[in-house]
């Protein structure tokens, strides 16, 4: 496996998707905006979403390839049997759970969203809403089922391309109905028929290597049993982040447009995040699971290093511009139509807080492939839910106080302990450690760093016109000072050699 390009292949479709998803996020914004109905179909959308992003963004991968691969490995007649009696036990899962919430949606709702409980209009559109994109969950969650196999087998091209109906289906709706009083209803719909899409898609591209067939005469052997014991704890630990985000919708539905200030600052960094983090930590897993199961370290340990090495390589510039330029482009995304200054300035606040995570949020995915590739998934599910407890102290304690602002900073806190510990575990049981050349190429990843920030805060200073809120071209403006910023970086990277051209073309 080539790292630098089959992460450039699996974040080209990645890349793609997310700025269809911000085309849709930019319809939201003018058409929603951040008041009661945005807030309603933002719950409604996040909960299924949340499981998206738990199933398909590396949970699932963390407790099924390792095991698929060992299957594999002794012969595919194996791997075939393990990966129908999976299947066939996740649609019952799956469809069980579908059913159940469905006919106790409201009880779920005020789980999901208290603060919505006494306020009777937003509670029931919450309600009816999340109705109807719930399904989607079954869809998407079979679908990172296909997802798993494909990636297995080192296909990473159709999983990462599958996310991009889910965003063109909504552009669509966006499109052609546009303002009629009836649109948020539309979209939900349109989420649950973009799972059923992406369902098929991958269906289609799975067949080479798993025909799927669902029958109730399966067997139950020790493997399975050992998988589903890995998978919840996979669940919680890989998706931590985004169960850290979910605990803060929930406390955030006591605060008016809360729910909208986190979402849009959720939607940009994780932008980085997908590409820094879950597609590096997805697309390692296999081979780290070979090399585990071969014993062979040398290769490891030059895995091991070039991921973390690539994941900061890609999380620090997006960190620093964030940071420093929070508020500008959160007004030159989103700052259109219904979304205000004081939406612009929320929302910008809640990218500040999140962006200082956001290596931290890179980092946890990482060293978290290091120990599921050994078919650990109990280690990490423990440092996430101390995480996940800390998060929950500090945002409940001090949300009187702070309001929504304190879920960011709670998040960010609670990651970077999780990546710490994490750190901490790997390196005391010599599961990894780092190479000679890490700290020198951290270093002039940092130099890299430093030199661009200069530069991008210099523009953003030049060309401050342009990111007044009333400017119709700031996000031309934004997007021009962001392509030539990171093409800079690029440029002072290969001079100094903190990234090599000469790593594009080896395999690990």
């Amino acid at each position: 496996m080539n790292l630098i390009k089959s992460t450039g292949t699996f974040s080209l479709f990645v890349i793609l998707s997310r700025i269809l998803g911000y085309i849709r996020d930019f319809f939201i914004a003018i058409y929603l905006g951040s008041g009661p109905i945005a807030d309603a179909f933002f719950v409604a959308f996040r909960i299924p979403n949340t499981f998206r992003r738990l199933f398909a963004e590396g949970t699932f991968n963390a407790a099924f390839v390792p095991s698929y691969t060992s299957q594999l490995l002794s012969s595919k007649r194996k791997a075939q049997k393990f990966a129908s009696s999976v299947f066939n036990l996740l649609v019952l899962a799956l469809l069980s759970l579908t059913i159940l919430v469905e006919i106790f949606m409201p009880s779920f709702i005020k789980l999901i969203a208290p603060g919505f409980s006494d306020l009777d209009e937003k509670f029931k559109l919450a309600v009816d809403l999340t109705r109807i994109t719930f399904p989607f969950l079954f869809f998407i969650s079979i679908a990172s089922f296909f997802s798993a196999i494909l990636n297995s087998h080192n296909k990473f091209a159709a999983a990462a391309a599958a996310p991009l109906f889910l965003n063109i289906i909504l552009i669509i709706c966006f499109l052609f109905i546009k303002n009629d009083t009836d649109l948020v209803y539309y979209i939900s719909y349109a989420i649950t028929f973009a799972g059923i899409v992406q369902f098929v898609f991958l269906i289609i591209f799975t067949r080479k290597y798993f025909n799927p067939s669902f029958k109730f005469n399966f067997q139950i052997d020790n493997k399975i049993k050992f998988f589903f014991k890995k998978l919840l704890p996979s669940i919680f630990s890989s998706g931590v982040t985004q169960i850290n985000i979910l605990v803060g919708t929930i406390i955030a539905s006591f605060q008016a447009s809360a729910v909208s200030y986190l979402y849009y600052a959720d939607r940009i960094y994780q932008i980085n995040l997908a590409i820094a983090g879950i597609a590096i930590g997805i697309i390692i897993l296999p081979n780290l699971s070979r090399h585990v199961k071969s014993k062979n370290k040398i290769k490891l340990e030059i895995l091991q290093n070039k991921s973390l090495e690539l994941s900061l390589f890609l999380s620090l510039p997006a960190t620093l511009a964030l940071i420093f330029a929070s508020e500008e482009i959160v007004s030159s995304l989103f700052g259109y139509g219904s979304f205000n200054e004081e939406s612009v300035k929320n929302s910008a606040l809640a990218l500040f807080y999140f962006a200082l995570g956001l290596p931290a949020f890179s980092m946890i995915k990482i060293f978290s492939s290091f120990i599921f590739a050994r078919n650990d998934t109990k280690t990490p599910f423990y440092f996430s839910l101390i995480s996940v407890i800390l998060n929950i102290v500090i945002s409940v304690s001090l949300f009187s106080k702070l309001g929504f602002i304190i879920i960011p900073i709670a998040t960010t806190i609670s990651s970077w302990l999780n990546g710490f510990l994490l750190m901490v575990f790997v390196l005391n049981k010599n599961y990894f450690n780092f190479n000679n050349s890490f700290f020198t190429q951290l270093f002039k990843i940092l130099i890299s760093n430093l030199i661009c920030l200069g530069l991008f805060k210099i523009l953003i200073n030049y060309f401050s016109n342009y990111f007044i809120f009333s400017n119709s071209y700031k996000f031309l403006a934004i997007i021009l000072l962001v392509l030539l910023t990171f093409a800079f970086y690029l440029l002072i990277s290969i001079l100094i050699k903190a990234f090599k051209i000469s790593d594009i073309k080896l395999n690990y």
